[in-house]
């Protein structure tokens, strides 16, 4: 399970070092695409099969499981990380989410999230703004 909030500088190649909490999770390799929200999901391997799974088990005639599924798949990279524990993250990849030399990476439970730190702190800000709304979503959903 991935947890915490970690800020991290790329290097001039454009790679991240995945935070040592995670590494061990991380060291047979992970899958790195677009998330929602202008951020960077990673998965371990074991994960994003699991995500693929679902995925291909809804009908194919379905038009918003075929959507995700391209936009997932066509922006994935499956990377092993080096022996420092980083891994590079494509050009493209860090144009959309905005990330040039500072990143932001949380723990998101099952998978690990890279932002933009501008970005984060105004996500983060959402989430804790007004409280009470944001309970009365959870509530929705059962949580």
């Amino acid at each position: 399970m991935f947890l915490g909030e970690y800020e991290h500088t790329l290097d001039n190649k454009g790679r991240l070092t995945i935070p040592s909490r995670f590494r061990n999770e991380m060291a047979g390799g992970v899958v790195i695409t677009r998330g929602l929200d202008k951020c960077l999901w990673v998965f371990t391997r074991s994960e994003f099969e699991r995500l693929v799974e679902k995925i291909v088990s809804q009908p194919i005639t379905n038009v918003d499981v075929r959507s995700f599924a391209r936009y997932l798949a066509a922006n994935a990279q499956d990377l092993i990380p080096d022996r420092q524990g980083r891994v590079l993250i494509p050009q493209k990849l860090r144009d959309y989410a905005g990330i040039d030399s500072e990143a932001v990476v949380i723990g998101a439970m099952n998978r690990v999230e890279v932002w933009n730190p501008e970005r984060w702190r105004a996500e983060e800000s959402k989430l804790t703004d007004d409280e009470d709304s944001f309970a009365k979503q959870l509530a929705a959903l059962g949580i």
